[in-house]
């Protein structure tokens, strides 16, 4: 029995140290910090040295993982083509369907705009409107990249966690949506030539280079379309980690606030980013003692629910179904807060 405590102890250690080196990335905050005592002569215990440390260390290290995650996710994602996915979510009706079309939409590192698009092609392909607004919620919501990024922050518990809540909310949005029989408050041009995918046909599975291409492309398009975002989050982030007093953070998204999640969700709404130019801001919060459950609701609305992205989702289905949506995915997130709020301690 000693010998396998010690394994298991030994496999633990392991992991973390991986945890640390790979993800968390110690050796860099060490390296930033000591290039800024040292050669910059910034002193540790002022303002603009805890804004600086957390500006270039967080800018650093998302680059880094950021490409690395997105060729990951997107090699894995090059094998789901749009044809080939329309042809496995057609294999599945009810809940099943749900859930097969939410766990797609974590192989996509797509935003909530460009899901968008994938949403009017599944629709197109005669796949029921509650499967396709499953994928559209957690699209954006939750993939690889993301899960990756969140456990280097906060931790894997925190990061799986978020994952099985974005998971349920997609889930449970597309039942809903398809209870209520909405297909009918899809705009008509959508609507037209419904069916028409061949489900029979052979599609082509891409080569490994052809993925391998994807994947280089996706690197390149994707941090193209996120730098200012990520910059603008980290510096975000660094101003409220050196700068803003943590007493009066806490009086606004603090636990003691119970409007605390509502609060996160209504400012995330208005925003325009994908969870990696929000995660560097949801760690300065978490550090300057804001609750994990606003944290994370600020996070889902950003990501689900963006204004650009409901604006967008406006042209392809009609006032109803928009707002049935919108309430449902708002409703899933505040919960969520509150429930994270409370339970999050299990969690850390």
């Amino acid at each position: 029995m000693d010998f396998l405590k010690d394994i298991l102890l030994w496999i633990k250690d392991a992991f973390i140290w991986l945890n640390d080196i790979l993800l968390k990335m110690t050796w860099l905050q060490s390296l930033v910090d000591s290039l800024l005592i040292n050669v910059f002569k910034i002193d540790e215990s002022g303002y603009l040295f805890k804004a600086l440390s957390f500006f270039m260390y967080d800018v650093v290290k998302i680059f880094i993982l950021l490409s690395v995650l997105i060729y990951i996710s997107s090699y894995i994602q090059a094998k789901f083509t749009p044809e080939r996915t329309k042809k496995i979510l057609s294999r599945f009706k009810g809940i099943k369907g749900n859930i097969i079309g939410a766990l797609l939409g974590t192989v996509t590192p797509f935003c909530s705009c460009s899901s968008i698009p994938i949403f009017i092609g599944f629709t197109k392909a005669g796949l029921p409107v509650g499967v396709t607004f499953s994928f559209l919620i957690s699209s954006p919501l939750v993939d690889l990249a993301s899960v990756i990024l969140l456990s280097s922050i906060f931790g894997w518990p925190i990061a799986l966690a978020y994952v099985v809540v974005g998971l349920v909310i997609a889930v449970l949005g597309g039942t809903l949506i398809d209870k209520f029989k909405m297909e009918r408050h899809i705009e008509d041009f959508v609507l037209q030539g419904v069916g028409n995918v061949d489900e029979n046909a052979e599609i082509a599975i891409p080569s490994r280079k052809e993925r391998h291409d994807y994947a280089i492309e996706q690197v390149k398009e994707v941090i193209k379309k996120v730098w200012i975002y990520i910059l603008i989050g980290v510096g975000i982030g660094a101003v409220i980690h050196g700068y803003i007093p943590q007493n009066i953070i806490e009086a606004v998204l603090g636990e003691n606030n119970p409007f605390s999640v509502l609060i996160a969700t209504v400012v995330g709404v208005p925003m325009y980013a994908d969870i990696f130019g929000t995660l560097p801001i949801a760690e300065a919060l978490v550090l300057k003692g804001v609750g994990i459950g606003t944290v994370l609701a600020f996070m889902m609305a950003v990501t689900a629910l963006s204004l650009p992205s409901i604006i967008l989702l406006r042209k392809v289905v009609k006032p109803k179904l928009l707002g049935l949506f919108i309430f449902i995915v708002t409703l899933g997130i505040i919960i969520t807060g509150y429930l994270f709020n409370i339970f999050g301690y299990l969690f850390i």
